[in-house]
């Protein structure tokens, strides 16, 4: 078997990669036996065909990418948290493909373009030769040891990409730049840069917790308000849910996340925006003011005080008092070029409910 060597800037780390990913997978990982010559190609079977404990549970999937960022960060000296932000990323942006069993089709969502993969030169643009596809200066790289470079396989795919980051050198400012030459989208780059320091942050995936925006202790009544119309402003839709509250009740955090934005509006006043990990953009407005703690690129998680509800907006900085005190919030989703508001009515009535039995429970 082939040595893969990958040249960093503190040492040459000359191992085998097969070896590594093999040996602490093999085919049990997933209960699943692979025998040479069925066709199977490798680590492939844990992406195209996910074992059926995985399956059976979000988290047996969780925990199935875990263990191959840390062993693929272990071969390839690329750290864990930014090989899984820029697999989320990709997962985020990417149409949602179910395989005949509803499992999804593959366990790593790095999807890389043909021409980039084979080379754009290359006359075959489905070749999976690794000599043929490095004389044409493509990206792709056997990671699985099976001889071939295959842009389906969830072990070359994601080798390929850490031995790409692996050309840049370690440090914060090299993956920065790696993540730009690759995607030449500052979207991009700043997604990735938020979903890597969230995954170090927290040291795990499952950042899947949620809270909702007002404590339930407190008086606040709330109904769907999205596409009704709006009163300031020019011709346009309510892109939100407006929850009537006192002045000053605190607003707390929905999610795990990074605080992406902080400051007035003139349509929201003093607003506040925080990106969670599954790409989604929660928006919090009309503010009377700021927990002063929180700065642009803070990390919160949920159910943390963010702010306090008020009536402020509709104006220059300051402006208070147009409309009853409340918080607008409101819910985007990035799809890498495009970034769309849906309806977050349905998501507070099914935080709200999971939080009133979380307490009950409790009690």
């Amino acid at each position: 078997m082939p040595f893969l060597r990958i040249k960093t800037r503190r040492a040459l780390l000359t191992v085998s990669a097969a070896a590594v990913l093999w040996g602490s997978f093999g085919g049990a990982a997933f209960g699943t036996a692979v025998h040479p010559g069925t066709g199977d190609k490798g680590l492939s079977v844990r992406g195209n065909r996910v074992g059926a404990r995985a399956e059976a549970a979000a988290g047996g999937i969780i925990a199935a990418r875990q263990e191959l960022y840390d062993q693929m960060s272990a071969t390839t000296n690329i750290p864990w948290y930014r090989l899984a932000a820029i697999d989320q990323y990709e997962r985020t942006i990417a149409k949602k493909g179910k395989s005949e069993t509803g499992a999804p089709v593959r366990l790593i969502g790095i999807a890389v373009p043909e021409p980039v993969w084979c080379g754009p030169l290359n006359p075959d643009q489905e070749d999976t030769s690794p000599s043929s596809i490095s004389f044409f200066s493509g990206f792709g790289r056997d990671g699985s040891g099976d001889g071939k470079a295959d842009p389906g396989n969830d072990i070359d795919a994601l080798y390929s990409m850490a031995v790409y980051l692996a050309k840049y050198g370690n440090s914060a400012s090299d993956f920065g730049i790696a993540v730009w030459e690759y995607y030449h989208n500052g979207r991009a780059s700043q997604r990735i840069d938020q979903f890597a320091k969230l995954y170090r942050h927290f040291g795990r995936l499952d950042l899947s917790g949620s809270a909702f925006p007002l404590p339930l202790g407190s008086t606040y009544s709330y109904r769907s308000t999205w596409g009704s119309g709006r009163s300031w402003g020019g011709a346009r839709i309510h892109e939100g849910t407006d929850l009537f509250t006192p002045h000053g009740v605190t607003v707390r955090s929905t999610c795990y996340g990074v605080v992406e934005t902080k400051g007035w509006n003139r349509y929201g006043g003093w607003r506040i925006g925080i990106r969670d990990i599954e790409n989604r953009y929660h928006y919090y407005a009309h503010l009377s003011g700021f927990d002063k703690s929180l700065s642009a690129g803070d990390i919160v998680m949920p159910g943390q005080q963010i702010g306090w509800a008020g009536s402020s907006g509709y104006g220059k900085p300051g402006t208070q008092g147009k409309f009853p005190p409340h918080l607008h919030y409101g819910i985007y989703k990035d799809r890498g070029l495009t970034e769309w508001a849906f309806d977050p009515y349905p998501l507070l009535k099914q935080w709200e409910n999971a939080e009133r039995k979380a307490l009950k429970k409790k009690r």
